[in-house]
């Protein structure tokens, strides 16, 4: 039975026919506009000629085309989403099980694709041959296969690409690594090789993985560890590549770098950075105010159970985990206000200091709500999380 009149195949036709000749038109329209832009630019922006990096008004222009694009898979209004680990996901089940939970709220998965350790979660020929030399590629998942069923639930994909920590490649190939002042390779407080964060070479690396991610299916590519190190005897530390200028332009520069090959891809390009980066100058190289002008969006990391006592003169930040995660948010948005870019929060789904329970999980949700977060993700090393909490807000 029809809840409308059929059509006539021969009227279908002619409306497909009209369409394409008005897409046609307006294509050439634009073309005409971009050309007449480009003369512009040349004849007004010669000053321009010689700047480095995508600072030119028709760089400017195309990148925001890109953003634009068609391809790119639509974000959801509210992000409500987890993180889950090559490990987890290598498990049989596993991964269905969480993609599962959309029938509580879920609607977004953020996947390890490179990790702490350095590994990266797929073997694939799109990733650059050091990674499958030097025994970073391990087949932990198939990455157009768990693109594919992600999306297939209607989920939004996140890829997790940790960056300048990186104990596998720092060891097979310790030219690209921190250097001590003696010469070896230097290592943080648990013992992991770090990369230098100014090497052109450890950015084309790790940008290739995240492109062979993009390239599988990934929607967005979360870059973590964007930064200079933060533990360890950082007295000893060596940068072989040290350029003069603040860490928080060589970041940038990195993730304006990352946007670059990404976005023509249709994969979005953030970053996950410390809960009191708006708060503070951590000296690691994480300045919102810079980082919101080369990103789609940014991820804060406001755990409760990471401050410290009396911050936001809140004496035990864990034991008020909304306030706090307001707090931290309200600096955020006051840093990010020009540039006007999502802030998506990595909310606490595990127990440290204290209990953590659906209570404390809902707190933290509901303060990132009112501060006009575009959604949330939930953190809990174990990968086990409170599943009533991904309910959508009423």
């Amino acid at each position: 039975m029809f809840l409308h009149e059929q059509l006539d195949p021969n009227s279908r036709f002619r409306e497909r026919r009209r369409r394409a000749r008005r897409r046609r038109k307006l294509r050439r329209a634009a073309a005409a506009a971009v050309l007449l832009g480009l003369g512009a630019g040349l004849a007004l922006g010669a000053t321009f000629i010689g700047q480095r990096g995508p600072s030119s008004s028709a760089q400017t222009v195309a990148a925001r085309a890109e953003r634009s694009s068609p391809a790119y898979r639509p974000v959801p209004e509210e992000i409500r989403g987890i993180h889950v680990t090559m490990g987890l996901a290598s498990l049989p089940g596993k991964l269905g099980g969480y993609m599962a939970l959309h029938a509580v709220g879920l609607n977004a998965i953020e996947l390890d694709v490179k990790d702490e350790n350095g590994q990266v979660g797929f073997v694939s020929a799109d990733l650059p041959r050091l990674a499958r030399q030097d025994g970073a590629a391990r087949p932990y998942y198939d990455a157009r296969d768990v693109a594919r069923r992600v999306h297939a639930q209607g989920l939004y994909l996140i890829g997790r690409v940790v960056v300048f920590e990186d104990p596998t490649l720092s060891a097979a190939r310790p030219d690209l690594a921190i250097n001590t002042r003696s010469g070896g390779v230097w290592r943080n407080s648990g013992g992991l090789g770090w990369t230098d964060p100014y090497d052109a070479r450890v950015w084309a690396y790790d940008v290739s993985i995240a492109v062979a991610a993009a390239r599988a299916g990934f929607d967005e590519i979360q870059f973590d560890y964007i930064r200079f190190p933060s533990d360890g005897d950082l007295s000893q530390i060596v940068y072989p590549r040290r350029r003069q200028e603040p860490k928080g332009t060589t970041i940038t520069r990195f993730l304006r770098y990352a946007g670059s090959r990404l976005h023509p891809l249709g994969a979005r390009v953030s970053a996950d950075v410390f809960g009191l980066a708006a708060t503070h100058d951590l000296g690691i190289g994480q300045v919102p105010r810079r980082l919101g002008r080369v990103l789609d969006s940014i991820h804060p990391m406001v755990y409760p159970s990471h401050y410290a006592a009396a911050e936001y003169g809140i004496q035990d930040p864990s034991a008020y985990p909304g306030r706090t995660v307001a707090h931290s948010l309200l600096d955020f948005r006051r840093a990010l206000h020009a540039a006007r870019i999502p802030i998506v929060p990595w909310l606490q789904d595990f127990s440290l200091a204290r209990p953590f329970t659906l209570i404390e999980v809902s707190d933290q949700i509901a303060a990132a709500r009112r501060q006009h977060a575009k959604g949330f993700l939930l953190w809990n090393p174990e990968g086990v999380y409170t599943d009533d909490a991904l309910a959508p807000a009423q």
